[in-house]
């Protein structure tokens, strides 16, 4: 579980939720209809805007926001200079015994074609559409959230004038007009509310780990790439380190 990502979730909607209990009861903002039009309008416009089969992608999608796994840099770099010096002394052969323990599948991929005897021009070429294809579906995934969050206030819009529209149709009879009241202001209380908070941070959440993992892959590719070329696994090490920042570069040298 993503510490940040549950800590999010429970302050934004924690201290919603508490400053509506302090001023009334919570259930005042609980409204069918509302949430009818919110979620229904909201999901039927983001299915007009993309195929189904991309819309129900996107669940997979989110799952990554909560369960994301965190790759450590430094220590693909240690793995993969521990794999240039193997190769110095025992050949690239060698590391396919090894590749069972890699948990980095675009890793294990590169490694293969590096076994298989792929020059370094080709491997980077396959390497490079692989991560060209991953960046297009974190894109393809950011982008439905960010289209959902676009859409859910002005949906919420659409509720507020139905609800006016129905108020006003019942002016002879003040006693009729809290229902529709109720539908018009949770409505766009519901949008702003699941866009605000849900779907615009879960796409900014995305985007920030697809160019953290785009990173990774790059410095996996250059390591690979460098290890098939038979440099010395310090100039491996030095050309992989130029991808860590300042702070991750003094954590490595004192991890030594």
């Amino acid at each position: 579980m993503d510490v940040s990502t549950l800590i999010g979730i429970l302050v934004a909607s924690g201290l919603v939720i508490v400053s509506i209990s302090m001023g009334g009861s919570v259930t005042w903002f609980i409204n069918y209809p509302s949430l009818m039009i919110v979620i229904g309008g909201t999901m039927g416009a983001t299915l007009l805007a993309y195929p189904l089969s991309e819309v129900m992608s996107v669940f997979g999608v989110a799952k990554n926001v909560f369960l994301h796994r965190y790759q450590n840099q430094n220590e693909l770099i240690s793995l993969l200079v521990r794999f240039a010096r193997k190769a110095r002394k025992e050949g690239i052969l060698s590391f396919e015994s090894e590749l069972k323990n890699v948990d980095n599948p675009f890793m294990v991929k590169g490694l293969n074609l590096a076994i298989d005897g792929m020059d370094s021009g080709a491997i980077e070429d396959i390497l490079r559409t692989e991560i060209y294809a991953i960046e297009e579906r974190h894109r393809l995934g950011a982008d439905i959230f960010l289209t959902m969050g676009n859409f859910s206030p002005a949906v919420g819009m659409l509720g507020t004038i139905i609800g006016l529209v129905q108020m006003l149709m019942q002016m002879n009879d003040p006693s009729n007009i809290g229902k529709p009241m109720a539908v018009a202001l949770l409505t766009t209380f519901y949008g702003v509310f699941l866009s605000y908070l849900f779907f615009l941070p879960i796409a900014g959440k995305l985007k920030t780990r697809s160019k953290k993992e785009l990173i990774i892959n790059e410095m996996i590719m250059e390591g690979i790439i460098s290890i098939q070329a038979g440099d010395n696994p310090r100039v491996v090490e030095q050309k992989l380190k130029a991808f860590l920042s300042p702070r991750e570069r003094k954590l490595k040298s004192r991890s030594k």
